[in-house]
C-alpha cells in the first residue's frame, strides 16, 4: 500500500506533470527562443541532484539507525510526512520563483527517496526468500495503479501544464500530498515491525550505534562479493532509470512535439505496460530464477531507450516501407510501451534480488546501501545528461542512457546467486 502511495508523488511530481511545468513555464525560454529550455532542463538536473546528494548521505547511517533502535515504521513515518508537506507547499510557487520551486522539490524529493528504502526494508521479513520476487512485483504493480488512479484523476481536473491553466494546475501539489498521505495510511494503521523492540537509548546513543554498525557492514561488503557486483550493476541501472522518470515527459514536450492526446496516451500506456512488467516479472521470478529476471529486464530497457533515441529515424523507416505518413509520437508511444514494461519490471527484480541476498539482521542497513548506491546513480545519471543536453541537445543527449544499461546488464553477468544466499544466510555478526 505504501508502493500504491508514493507513486502519485513520483507520478505527478517528477514524470508527468510538474517537471514539464518546471522547465516550460516556471523557468520558461529567453526571449525569442520558444523552444529553448535547456536552462529549465539543467536547473531541474540540479534541483534533483541536490536531493539525490542528501539522500546519498543520510541513506546508509538512518537505515544502521534504524535496525539498532528497532524505530522503522516510525522513520517511514516521518518521511512521508515530510515529503507530503512539501509536496503540498508546491501550490504556492509562481512562474519565475524557481529557487522556491527548487528548495521545495529537493525537500520533498529527499523525504520521497528515503521512504523508498525505508519502506524496502521491510521486504525480507515478509516472506521466505525464494518468494520475494512476486512479493516485491506486487508491491511494484500496486505501485502502478495508483499512480494510475492519481494521474488520471489529474489530469481529468486539472488540465494541461501551461502558463494559461496555471491557476488549476498548481494545485497538482496539494492532491498528489493528499493522495500519498492518505493511500498510506493502512501501511502505518496495518503493517507490524516484526524485529524485537531494543531497549531504549538516548538519541546521542542511536547515532553512535548507526555509525558503529555503518562501518561495519562497509567492511562486511567484501564478504557478500555478489551482493557488492548487484549494487555496482543497480548503480548503473538507476542511473539510466532516473534519466528516463525525469525527462520522458520533457523529452515528448520538446523532441517529439506531441500533442496533448499523445502525452496522456503515452501516461496511461507507460502504467498499465509497468503493471503488466511489475506483475509479470513477479510471478515468473521463481522458475527463471532472480540473476536470469534480472537481465532480461536490462535486456528490454536497452531495447527502450535505443527506441527512445532512433524514434525519429524509426518514424522515416516505416513510413517509406509501409506508405504511411505517421506522427513521430505515434512511433514514441511504442517506446512508451517498451519502456513501461522494463520500468515495473526491473526495479521489483533488483529490489527483490537485494533482498535475497541481504541478512535478515542487517536488512535496514543494505536497502539503505541499495538506496544510496539508487539515488547517487541518480545524481551521476541526471546532472551527466543534464550538462550532455545543454552541451549536444537532448535529442543526442539520451544515448546516454543507453550506454548506462549496457554497462548495468555486463556487470550483472558474473553474479551467483546461490553463493550469495549461503553468505547472508551464514553471516553471524551483529
Amino acid at each position: 500500500m505504501f508502493d500504491f502511495a508514493n507513486q502519485a508523488y513520483t507520478l505527478l511530481i517528477i514524470t508527468v506533470i510538474f517537471g514539464d511545468l518546471f522547465t516550460r513555464v516556471i523557468v520558461g525560454h529567453p526571449p525569442n527562443e520558444p523552444n529553448n529550455h535547456a536552462i529549465g532542463n539543467l536547473l531541474w538536473s540540479v534541483a534533483l541532484a541536490v536531493s539525490y546528494g542528501l539522500v546519498v548521505i543520510l541513506n546508509p547511517v538512518l537505515g544502521a539507525i534504524m535496525d539498532t533502535s528497532r524505530l522503522r515504521k516510525s522513520f517511514l513515518l516521518v518521511s512521508c510526512l515530510v515529503c507530503v508537506g512539501a509536496t503540498a507547499s508546491l501550490y504556492w510557487v509562481e512562474p519565475g520563483w524557481v529557487l522556491l520551486a527548487m528548495g521545495l522539490i529537493v525537500v520533498s524529493n529527499s523525504a520521497y527517496a528515503l521512504g523508498e528504502s525505508f519502506v524496502a526494508s521491510f521486504l525480507p521479513g515478509l516472506g521466505p526468500r525464494e518468494d520475494l520476487g512476486w512479493i516485491s512485483g506486487l508491491g511494484w504493480g500496486l505501485g502502478y495503479v495508483g499512480g494510475l488512479v492519481a494521474t488520471v484523476f489529474a489530469l481529468f481536473f486539472l488540465g494541461e501544464p501551461s502558463l494559461d491553466n496555471y491557476a488549476r494546475i498548481r494545485w497538482v501539489g496539494p492532491f498528489a500530498a493528499t493522495f500519498f498521505l492518505i493511500a498510506a495510511l493502512p501501511t502505518f494503521l496495518l503493517l507490524k515491525d516484526r524485529n524485537r523492540i531494543r531497549p531504549q537509548k538516548n538519541k546521542a546513543s542511536y547515532i553512535r550505534e548507526g555509525w558503529r554498525r555503518l562501518g561495519q557492514t562497509h567492511r562486511s561488503l567484501e564478504t557478500f562479493v555478489d551482493l557488492k557486483r548487484l549494487l555496482w550493476s543497480v548503480f548503473f541501472m538507476m542511473a539510466g532509470l532516473y534519466i528516463v522518470i525525469s525527462f520522458a515527459f520533457i523529452y515528448g514536450a520538446q523532441v517529439i512535439g506531441w500533442d496533448e492526446t499523445a502525452r496522456v496516451t503515452m501516461f496511461v500506456t507507460v502504467q498499465l505496460s509497468a503493471t503488466v512488467g511489475a506483475f509479470g516479472f513477479g510471478f515468473i521470478h521463481h522458475p527463471l530464477g532472480p540473476k536470469r529476471t534480472y537481465l532480461m529486464t536490462l535486456v528490454l530497457w536497452i531495447m527502450a531507450i535505443a527506441a527512445i533515441w532512433q524514434t525519429p529515424w524509426l518514424t522515416q523507416v516505416l513510413n517509406q516501407a509501409l506508405n504511411t505518413n505517421w506522427h513521430p509520437q505515434s512511433v514514441f508511444l511504442v517506446a512508451g510501451l517498451l519502456s513501461g514494461l522494463a520500468l515495473g519490471a526491473s526495479q521489483s527484480a533488483g529490489r527483490s534480488l537485494v533482498g535475497a541476498l541481504a541478512p535478515y539482521g542487517k536488512a535496514a542497513e543494505f536497502f539503505g546501501y541499495w538506496g544510496t548506491v539508487s539515488k547517487l546513480a541518480a545524481l551521476f545519471g541526471i546532472l551527466g545528461l543534464g550538462l550532455l543536453q545543454a552541451l549536444l541537445g537532448l535529442a543526442n543527449a539520451v544515448v546516454f542512457c543507453l550506454v548506462l544499461l549496457v554497462v548495468a546488464w555486463w556487470v550483472a553477468r558474473p553474479i551467483n546467486v546461490n553463493r550469495g544466499i549461503q553468505a547472508a544466510q551464514s553471516w553471524r555478526g551483529q
